[in-house]
């Protein structure tokens, strides 16, 4: 099969003033705090859900897991809808007025919002404070890995969206660590949703400290940014359709499945062992962080192209062994959930080496940030399916989490489609 090109020849060259260290660190920092608190916000609610949606159930004056697997799908796939929205929303604010005043409204946005869920009284009052709260978070993502892409040069791409996917593994981490010395109860959840709210204070600090893109700069100087009609259009079309196939993969597999994990362990655990959730993802969260870091090693060294599919390999197998394998909580449950993390966040490291390189300057923050989050409505999709194939088979998360982890499947294929940017300057 012969490789796809990349559109818009002759479109790589040079940024014209590359920023001194202490901005480049600056701009690391900024980046790297605002997607750990992303991913502090993501990880709360898995925490919370189930004693949340217990108590919100028992005002309702039902009983069963029903009512638990079908709100956090629906919950969840309010998130997931907003995260895409917000992708596209904040990344065109990016394009358009700066990538620094973007991250800023967006790590604002998502701190306010998840600490007034504190007074959420009803399951649709919570969804739709989650929803709005992911606006801001889908928005993030894109901004900050545009901004460290085209500040830092190229020889250290690898390890940077290593450590930018690692990010969010490390707030959710801290979240689970939380879980591990604070009981989260139907008693107590709202205080673990009201320290949502302390990211904002970064927002104070990047507005400050944070020096601006002088990629964008420099582009924004010579035409208005018009790249949502770009991104959907001959020739960066096919760059956006990929990048969004790609993303929807990796998120199917964690949004879909993988994130129930500490809902099952809580489940198999019962009662008796309340902090059985904060384990199963604090282990989740620390086998990310390595996943983050190896999965955009090995794109750098291996090649874009042969490291997807290598990642698509050891998530299908590890999530295939989880969900087939175990129906008790212990020990070897633990320790399969650190690997069901590493394998299946990888892709998070793998991402921001990626989608960078299909894009120019002008358009980067919105259509990496729509595509990724695109993949964000279809895991919306998963997550909502995963809700009904738990009502099927009678609360079974394992049986539900094997079936949406075959997506897998399809990235083994679909990635010798795509073009190979490993050597490539970054698109100016």
């Amino acid at each position: 099969m012969s490789e796809p090109s990349l559109p818009s020849p002759g479109v790589y060259r040079a940024a014209a003033a590359p920023p001194s260290s202490d901005r480049r660190n600056l701009v690391l920092v900024a980046a790297f705090l605002g997607w750990m608190f992303d991913g502090l916000e993501m990880g709360i609610f898995p925490l919370v859900a189930r004693p949340a949606l217990l108590e919100m159930q028992a005002a309702a004056g039902t009983t069963g897991d029903g009512f638990v697997g079908q709100w956090m799908g629906t919950i969840t796939a309010l998130f997931l809808i907003g995260a895409a929205l917000g992708g596209v929303v904040f990344g065109w604010v990016g394009d358009r007025f700066g990538r620094v005043r973007g991250m800023s409204i967006a790590i604002l946005f998502y701190s306010l919002f998840t600490g007034l869920a504190y007074f959420a009284q009803t399951p649709w009052q919570l969804g739709l404070l989650r929803f709005v709260a992911a606006l801001g978070m889908g928005g993030e993502w894109s901004l900050g890995v545009a901004l460290v892409m085209e500040v830092w040069p190229e020889k250290h791409r690898p390890l940077l969206a290593g450590v930018i996917g690692a990010a969010a593994n490390v707030g959710f981490a801290l979240v689970g660590i939380i879980g591990i010395f604070f009981s989260v109860t139907q008693d107590s959840w709202r205080w673990v949703m009201l320290l949502g709210a302390a990211p904002a204070f970064l927002t104070f600090f990047i507005r400050l400290f944070v020096p601006e893109s002088p990629r964008w700069l420099e582009v924004s100087r010579v035409a208005p940014a018009r790249p949502l009609r770009e991104m959907l259009s001959p020739p960066l079309l096919t760059s956006t359709l990929l990048a969004t196939l790609f993303s929807s993969i990796a998120l199917i597999g964690s949004w879909g499945s993988v994130q129930w994990l500490p809902l099952w362990a809580d489940q198999m655990a019962g009662p008796g062992v309340p902090q059985a959730k904060a384990y199963a993802q604090t282990l989740t969260a620390v086998g990310s962080v390595v996943g983050c870091l190896v999965g955009a090693w090995i794109g750098g060294r291996l090649g874009r192209r042969p490291a997807y599919f290598l990642l698509c390999v050891g998530s299908l197998a590890s999530c295939a062994w989880i969900f087939r394998g175990f129906d008790h909580y212990g020990a070897g449950f633990l320790a399969l959930t650190f690997l069901v993390g590493f394998t299946t966040a990888s892709f998070y490291g793998w991402l921001p080496l990626y989608l960078p390189e299909l894009f120019p300057t002008r358009v980067r923050a919105t259509a990496q940030g729509a595509a990724f989050n695109a993949g964000r409505i279809l895991a919306a999709g998963a997550a909502l399916q995963m809700g009904v194939l738990m009502r099927a088979f009678d609360g079974s998360y394992a049986r539900a989490g094997a079936i949406i982890t075959l997506v897998y499947v399809v990235g083994l294929f679909a990635i010798w489609l795509a073009p190979e940017t490993k050597g490539r300057p970054l698109p100016a």
